[in-house]
C-alpha cells in the first residue's frame, strides 16, 4: 500500500506552535492532506505525552491511531553542548515503538534538561551519548539528524555543526541510518557528499501549524508497520521507498547566505567575493546551505541513478492563492481548497494524482494552470536567506525558464 509519512512535527506545546497542533487537528488536516502516517513530536513533553496516551490506540505494529489516522512516537531534541572547542547545537529527531519505551528514554533525558520547559527539549548531551543512551533502552528505536544543513541547529550546520557524521557520532555513527535533508535542501545537494551515500535521504515538515503538514513527506510502498518501515530506512530499500515529497529549496529560509537586517541576500560566489561579510554594514554573512553544500561536497551534481527519487511541489493553498492572487488561509482560498479536497479525496490526491481535466472540474481554470506549471518545475524562486523564506512565483515569468536562480534538477516526474 502507499504510504505518506510525515514524521517530523511538533505539538501545541513547543514554542512558535499553533495551539491547534494537538491530536484531533492532526487528525483532521492529515485527512484533508492524504498524509497516511504522522509522528506525534514532542513525546518527552509530560502534558503532551499524557494527551498521547488517552487518546491514542496501540496496533499491534508498533503504531497507534486516532479514529482513522495512524501516528508514529517522535520527537525532536536539541542537543547543546562543547566539542572540539566549539559550542555544537544539534537537532535530533527520535522514533519509538511503545509508551514503555518513550517513558525510559524520558527518564534518561531528564537528567540532561528540563523536559517540561519545551516540546522540543534542550539537552546538555552529546550527540553520539544520545545515540547510545537510546540505543541500549531499545534497538527498535532510530535517532535521524534532522535538517541536517541548516546554519544554527544542524549536524552540517555552519555555525554549530560538524563537518562529517563520524565527527557528530563517533563510534556510535553505525547507528545512523538516514537523514533528514530539511527544507533548505533536497536530494541532489545531498547526493554531492559522498558519505551521505550511506543513508537514507528522509523528508519531514517540521510543521509547527496543521497546514503545514506534509509540505515535505515520504512515500513509502509497505505494511504500516513500525518495523517495517524502519527496516526500509535501514536497509535503504528503493523497491519500498518510492520517493521523497520535497520543498523547491530555493523556499526554504537558509537556502543562500545573507543577513536579513540589511535585506541581503547572497549567493555562495558573492558571499566569497564579498569575503564573507555583509557588504552594506560589515557584519558576518549568515551562511546559508548552499555553501554549505558547496564547502563540504565531494562530487559534482551527478545523475540520480540507484538513488530514491523526489518530487518538487508547493502546497495546494499556495497554489490556489497566487491564482486568485489571495493570501492562504483566506476565505475564498480555502473554500476553493476545501471544495478540491472533498471532490477528488485529499491534498496530495490534488497534487500527485489527479489528471487537469478532473481538477478543472472542480477549480479556476488558473489553479489548474498553477498546478500544471508547478508539476512541470516552471516556478520562479527568489532563494530563501538568514531566516527568511524565499519568495516563489508561479505565473511571474514562469513560462520562460524552470527554477531561476538554480540549475533545474532531476526529479521523478
Amino acid at each position: 500500500m502507499r504510504i505518506i509519512a510525515d514524521l517530523h512535527l511538533h505539538s501545541k506545546f513547543s514554542r512558535a506552535t499553533s495551539r491547534d497542533m494537538d491530536v484531533e487537528s492532526l487528525t483532521k488536516w492529515c485527512g484533508l492532506k492524504g498524509i497516511t502516517l504522522v509522528g506525534t513530536g514532542d513525546f518527552t513533553h509530560p502534558v503532551w505525552l499524557r494527551e498521547l496516551r488517552a487518546k491514542l490506540k496501540p496496533t499491534e505494529r508498533g503504531l497507534f491511531t486516532h479514529r482513522t489516522q495512524h501516528f508514529m512516537l517522535t520527537v525532536e531534541v536539541s542537543n547543546i553542548y562543547p566539542q572540539g572547542g566549539r559550542l555544537r547545537k544539534i537537532h535530533n529527531i527520535i522514533l519509538a515503538p511503545s509508551f514503555e519505551v518513550v517513558d525510559r528514554i524520558n527518564a534518561v533525558l531528564a537528567r540532561f534538561g528540563s523536559l517540561m520547559a519545551d516540546g522540543r527539549p534542550t539537552l546538555s548531551l552529546p550527540s553520539d551519548k544520545l545515540v547510545e543512551y537510546v540505543m541500549e533502552i531499545s534497538p527498535r528505536c532510530m535517532v535521524i539528524p534532522a535538517h541536517v544543513w541548516t546554519p544554527w541547529f544542524s549536524l552540517y550546520g555552519s555555525n554549530s555543526g560538524f563537518d562529517s557524521l563520524v565527527e557528530c557520532f563517533g563510534d556510535q555513527v553505525k547507528h545512523i541510518a538516514a537523514a533528514e535533508t530539511g527544507l533548505s535542501s533536497d536530494p541532489p545537494m545531498n547526493w554531492r557528499l559522498s558519505e551521505l551515500d550511506r543513508v537514507t535521504l528522509v523528508s519531514n515538515s517540521d510543521a509547527h501549524s496543521p497546514a503545514k503538514l506534509g509540505r515535505e513527506a515520504n512515500v513509502l510502498d509497505c505494511e504500516l508497520d513500525y518495523d517495517e518501515i524502519l527496516r526500509v530506512f535501514r536497509e535503504r530499500d528503493r523497491s519500498k521507498f518510492l520517493y521523497t515529497i520535497e520543498f523547491f529549496p530555493e523556499e526554504g529560509k537558509y537556502h543562500f547566505d545573507g543577513h536579513r537586517a540589511c535585506q541581503l541576500r547572497l549567493s555562495p560566489q558573492e558571499t566569497r567575493a564579498a569575503g564573507g561579510r555583509c557588504p552594506s554594514c560589515g557584519r558576518p554573512i549568515t551562511v546559508g546551505v548552499m555553501s554549505r553544500v558547496e564547502a563540504l561536497a565531494d562530487r559534482p551534481t551527478g545523475e540520480a541513478t540507484g538513488r530514491v527519487p523526489f518530487r518538487n511541489l508547493i502546497p495546494l493553498e499556495e497554489i490556489i492563492a497566487e491564482a486568485l492572487g489571495a493570501q492562504p488561509g483566506t476565505g475564498a482560498v480555502r473554500e476553493e481548497y476545501f471544495r478540491l479536497v472533498h471532490e477528488l479525496g485529499s491534498e496530495f490526491a490534488v497534487l500527485l494524482d489527479a489528471p487537469p481535466a478532473d481538477v478543472a472540474r472542480y477549480a479556476h481554470p488558473r489553479v489548474v494552470d498553477g498546478l500544471r506549471r508547478v508539476r512541470e518545475g516552471r516556478v520562479v524562486i527568489h532563494p530563501g536567506y538568514d531566516g527568511v523564506f524565499g519568495e516563489i512565483h508561479i505565473f511571474q515569468g514562469a513560462d520562460d525558464q524552470p527554477r531561476v536562480e538554480e540549475p533545474a534538477q532531476t526529479s521523478l516526474f
